[in-house]
C-alpha cells in the first residue's frame, strides 16, 4: 500500500524517537526540525548515559537553543533517544516544563491533553510523589512509575492508561530497560517507522526523511514496542496485532521551499497547480467523479440538509460552500464551529449529511464532531488533505483537497483547495439533483477550468498587492467587509493578518456595519472592503461610502470593468475580470499576499507565528 508526503498527518507539538544499533541523536534533531513548521515554544531529547541512566537536555525557545546544548555537552550519544517539540497547554514555555519529562524510572513524551490529571495529581502526592512541573504529562510519568514493579513495562502503561481521561499519543522509556521504545495513543496519532537495525516513532512521516519510506500508522488504543531489531503491536487487550506496512512513495522534495524565501510564498505559488489538479483529474466532458470511494450518482440525491462543520480557515471555505450548495443545488446547509458542535446537542435528521472539513484529517474537535454524527446514525463526509488520517478512515465517504504538503503553520494552498472541493461537490449535487440544467452545468465547469489561470494572473500582480502592503503596514487596527462570498473571503483574509502579522482586525458582513461596530470608525481607521459580487456589489459601495464618510481610508478590492466614483477609495486593487465563481480564488492569492507583506515588514516569522499550531489535536 502507497502513501504519499502529500498525503501525511500534520499535529500540534512533535514527538520523534529512535532506537538502534547506532547513535540516534542527529536523527532526532533532524526530525525535530522537519516537525517545527507546526508551532512550538520548546525542545527537548531523552538519551541513557553510560551508566544507563537518564540524561534529558531540554530548552524553551527555537530548536538551535537545543542543538547549541547538546553540542556544548559533546558527549551526547544514545541508541535510544526519544525527542520532542512542546506547544504549551498545561504550563508556560519554560525548560522545567518542557518534554521529555522523568518520574523516576520513567520518561515520557507526550502530545494531547490529560483532562483529569488534577485527579491523578492529587492521588499521587498523597502516594508521595513530588511535581517539579506544570504540567499533566508529569503526570503521565509519575502515574506509570506507580504501577511499575521494575519488570513488566507494558503493564505498568496500560494500567496507567486506563485512568487517563482525554487524548494522548506517548513515547515512553524506562530506565532498566535502555533498549526499547514503547509507543501508545488515543485521539492523537502516531506513526512507526522500519528502518535496518533500527527503528523509529513520530507524529509525522516527514521526519523519517533519510531513513526510511516503509511505515505503520499506530490505531486507536494500541501500543507498540520498538527495539533495534523487532516491532511488535498489541491492543489494549495484550493481544498480539499484525499492521500493514505502508510505503512513502513519492520524493520528499515536496517539502523543500525551493527559491522562495519561506514555505508560505511557495506555497501560495503553488496554488494555480493545486486547483488545476483538483479540477483537471475530477472534470470530464459530462460529469464530476470523486475517485476515493468511487461515490455513486445516486448517493448525491439521499439527502435532505447539509451540516458543515469545520475549524478556523477550513471554517471559512465552509461557509463559502454553503452559499454555493444553497445557490446551485438548492439544498439547505449549516455551518458550524466543531468545538460548539458536539456540545450544543445538534439536532441530526436521518436524510441529513455531515461534511467535516480539515486539512490535516486529525483536528480534534472535527474528529468528534464527526464520531458524533456517525454515532447518531448520519451519513458522513471527509474533505481532508491526508488520505490515511482519522478523519478520513472515519467517515462514510471522503474527497481528498490533493493540496500537497503545507508546512508553513497559516494555511494558504489547503485553504483554495477546500474552497476548489466544495465548488465541485456543489455541482455535483446539482447535476443528480437536477436542480440545473446540463448546460448550466458545463458552464460552471467551464468557469472552473479557467480558475488555475486567474490565479496565475493574480501572483503575476504580487508586486502590486506588496506596495499596497507596503503603505499601510504600520495600521494596528482594521476592518475586512463584504457580502456574499466576499464576506466569507474577509473572514480569511482578517484571519491570515492576525496569524502572520499579529495586527488586530475583524471581519464583517458589509451590511452590518450600521448595527454598531460603524462606532469604531474614526479620521485614518483602516478598511478594506472587497465588492467582486455582481448582485450585492452597489450595496458593497454604499457601505464604503459610509465608513469614508466618517473618515475611514478604504483598500477597494473590485474586478478590472468596474465603474468606481473617484475619490470613493484611497487604495485600489483590482482582479482580473472573471466570473462572480472565479473571484473569491482571485481574491484569496490577493489576501495571503497582503498578508504575507504586512508580516514580513513588520519582522515576523511567517512561516512559524507564535502560538499557533498547524493542526489543533487536542480541544
Amino acid at each position: 500500500m502507497s502513501y504519499s508526503i502529500s498525503e501525511r498527518v500534520v499535529f500540534m507539538c512533535g514527538i520523534v524517537g529512535f532506537v538502534g544499533k547506532s547513535d540516534g541523536v542527529n536523527f532526532i534533531l533532524d526530525g525535530l526540525k522537519s516537525l517545527n513548521y507546526r508551532g512550538y515554544d520548546s525542545a527537548g531529547i531523552s538519551v541513557f548515559d553510560e551508566n544507563s541512566k537518564f540524561k534529558i537536555i531540554k530548552k524553551c525557545g527555537k530548536l538551535e537553543v537545543l542543538s547549541t546544548a547538546i553540542k556544548n555537552q559533546k558527549t551526547v550519544f544514545g541508541n535510544c533517544v526519544l525527542g520532542h517539540t512542546r506547544w504549551a497547554t498545561h504550563g508556560a514555555p519554560s525548560d522545567v516544563n518542557a518534554h521529555p519529562i522523568a518520574v523516576k524510572d520513567v520518561a515520557v513524551v507526550h502530545n494531547g491533553i490529560i483532562e483529569n490529571f488534577l485527579n491523578l495529581k492529587k492521588f499521587l502526592k498523597s502516594e508521595g510523589y513530588f511535581f517539579a512541573t506544570e504540567t499533566d504529562t508529569e503526570v503521565v510519568a509519575a502515574l506509570i512509575d506507580y504501577f511499575y514493579d521494575g519488570k513488566n513495562c507494558i503493564d505498568a502503561i496500560l494500567k496507567a492508561a486506563s485512568k487517563f481521561e482525554g487524548s494522548y499519543a506517548l513515547g515512553i522509556v524506562f530506565q532498566n530497560k535502555p533498549d526499547a521504545i514503547f509507543a501508545l495513543r488515543k485521539g492523537s496519532s502516531l506513526n512507526v517507522g522500519f528502518g535496518e537495525n533500527e527503528n523509529y516513532i513520530s507524529s509525522d512521516i516527514l521526519a523519517f526523511r533519510g531513513k526510511t519510506k516503509r511505515y505503520s500508522i499506530l490505531d486507536e488504543n494500541e501500543i507498540c514496542v520498538l527495539t533495534a531489531g523487532s516491532v511488535d503491536f498489541f491492543n489494549f487487550n495484550l493481544e498480539k496485532i499484525e499492521k500493514p506496512v505502508l510505503e512513502i512513495d513519492c520524493s520528499f522534495d515536496e517539502a523543500d521551499k525551493g527559491q522562495f524565501d519561506s514555505f508560505m510564498l511557495k506555497e501560495i505559488h503553488d496554488q494555480p497547480e493545486v486547483v488545476r489538479e483538483c479540477f483537471s483529474s475530477r472534470i470530464n466532458a459530462s460529469d464530476i467523479s470523486f475517485e476515493i470511494d468511487e461515490i455513486s450518482n445516486d448517493w448525491f440525491t439521499q439527502f435532505k440538509r447539509i451540516q458543515i462543520v469545520a475549524c478556523g480557515t477550513a471554517m471559512h471555505a465552509g461557509l463559502f460552500g454553503k452559499q454555493l450548495i444553497e445557490k446551485i443545488a438548492k439544498l439547505p446547509v449549516e455551518v458550524s464551529i466543531a468545538s460548539e458542535f458536539r456540545y450544543c446537542d445538534p439536532v441530526l435528521l436521518k436524510h441529513d449529511l455531515v461534511i467535516v472539513v480539515s486539512q490535516s484529517g486529525e483536528t480534534a474537535d472535527s474528529l468528534a464532531a464527526l464520531r458524533l454524527a456517525k454515532a447518531k446514525g448520519v451519513a458522513t463526509l471527509g474533505v481532508v488533505n491526508v488520505e490515511q488520517s482519522s478523519i478520513a478512515r472515519e467517515a462514510d465517504k471522503v474527497v481528498l483537497t490533493k493540496a500537497g504538503p503545507e508546512i508553513a503553520v497559516a494555511s494558504t494552498k489547503a485553504f483554495t483547495a477546500q474552497l476548489a472541493v466544495f465548488c465541485l461537490l456543489s455541482l455535483k449535487f446539482a447535476k443528480e439533483l437536477k436542480a440545473i440544467s446540463c448546460e448550466e452545468f458545463l458552464k460552471y465547469c467551464e468557469e472552473l477550468i479557467e480558475v488555475p489561470a486567474r490565479m496565475e494572473q493574480m501572483l503575476n500582480c504580487k508586486n502590486e498587492a506588496f506596495k499596497l502592503a507596503g503603505q499601510v503596514y504600520k495600521t494596528n487596527n482594521l476592518f475586512f467587509i463584504g457580502r456574499g462570498s466576499d464576506y466569507y473571503l474577509s473572514l480569511e483574509g482578517s484571519l491570515k493578518l492576525k496569524e502572520l502579522s499579529y495586527i488586530h482586525s475583524e471581519a464583517y458582513a458589509a451590511g452590518e456595519l450600521k448595527h454598531g461596530t460603524i462606532s469604531l470608525i474614526e479620521d485614518g481607521f483602516l478598511v478594506i472592503a472587497t465588492a467582486t459580487q455582481s448582485l450585492v456589489f452597489m450595496k458593497t459601495l454604499s457601505n464604503v461610502k459610509e465608513v469614508k464618510a466618517r473618515g475611514a481610508k478604504v483598500l477597494l478590492i473590485c474586478k478590472e470593468n468596474s465603474e468606481i466614483e473617484q475619490n470613493l477609495a484611497d487604495f485600489i486593487f483590482k482582479i482580473p475580470n472573471v466570473t462572480d465563481l472565479q473571484a473569491p480564488f482571485c481574491i484569496a492569492v490577493f489576501m495571503q499576499l497582503f498578508a504575507y507583506k504586512i508580516a514580513v515588514l513588520r519582522g515576523r516569522d511567517v512561516d512559524m507565528p507564535r502560538n499557533l499550531a498547524k493542526s489543533v489535536t487536542v480541544e
